[in-house]
Order: C-alpha cells, then sequence, then structure tokens
C-alpha cells in the first residue's frame, strides 16, 4: 500500500471517529421527542471533508470512492434537514446511515496482510 493510501485510511478512520463521536453524543436523548440541534459547522466540515476524501480515492479504488460519495451525500442531506427537523433518534439513524458506507471505504483500503515465514518453514 502506498502513502497516499495509508494517508486516505488514516484519514478515513478519523472521520469516522468523528462521526462516531457525534452520534455517541446524542445517544442519551434518543427518548426525547424533542428535535436534535446538532452543530451544523461539524456536519459541514465532516461533508467536506468526505468530498475531499472522495476526490483522493478515485484514483485510488473505485469501490473506496463510490462508499465515500454515498457517505458525503447522506451527510449532505443530514445538513440540509439540521438544525432542528429531526428528533434524536432519527438523527442518530441518519448518522448510523453515514457510518455504513464509510466503514465500507476504510474496508476497501485494508492493508495487505504479509504472511508470516518462520525460519523452520519451507518455501
Amino acid at each position: 500500500m502506498n502513502s497516499e493510501s495509508r494517508q486516505l485510511r488514516q484519514t478515513i478512520i478519523f472521520l469516522r471517529t468523528s462521526v462516531e463521536a457525534v452520534q455517541h453524543s446524542i445517544a442519551g436523548r434518543l427518548d426525547d421527542p424533542l428535535p436534535c440541534w446538532l452543530d451544523t459547522s461539524l456536519l459541514d466540515l465532516l461533508s467536506r471533508e468526505l468530498h475531499r476524501c472522495h476526490k483522493e480515492a478515485q484514483p485510488l479504488s473505485h469501490d473506496a470512492a463510490a462508499q465515500l460519495w454515498l457517505a458525503a451525500t447522506r451527510c449532505e442531506l443530514l445538513l440540509k434537514q439540521c438544525p432542528g427537523v429531526l428528533s434524536s433518534t432519527l438523527c442518530y439513524h441518519q448518522l448510523a446511515a453515514i457510518l455504513l458506507p464509510i466503514n465500507a471505504a476504510a474496508a476497501c483500503l485494508v492493508l495487505p496482510t504479509k504472511k508470516r515465514r518462520w525460519p523452520w518453514q519451507r518455501r
């Protein structure tokens, strides 16, 4: 795996962690029927980063690029509905829908495992 792929994978992991953190921040209010008030500037930042990663992934992995495009589109949809349109439960599920393609994109860029050879093994 080259350095561009490694950097992209690290960025995807950072984005996944960020979306998970936002999702966990509203988890305590899942029974609350009031609208969820997410920080739209944070969602906007995540959306821009997902689009940037999508562009970077295009020459490296078509599958990862497609998954990042889906995540960015879902993030934009959530951004259009924020703040105050969705309940905390629906917002939580929208964030889960963003995480699915992010996880799939990270899986597309998995580091190849090298088979270990011990000195006593035959080649």
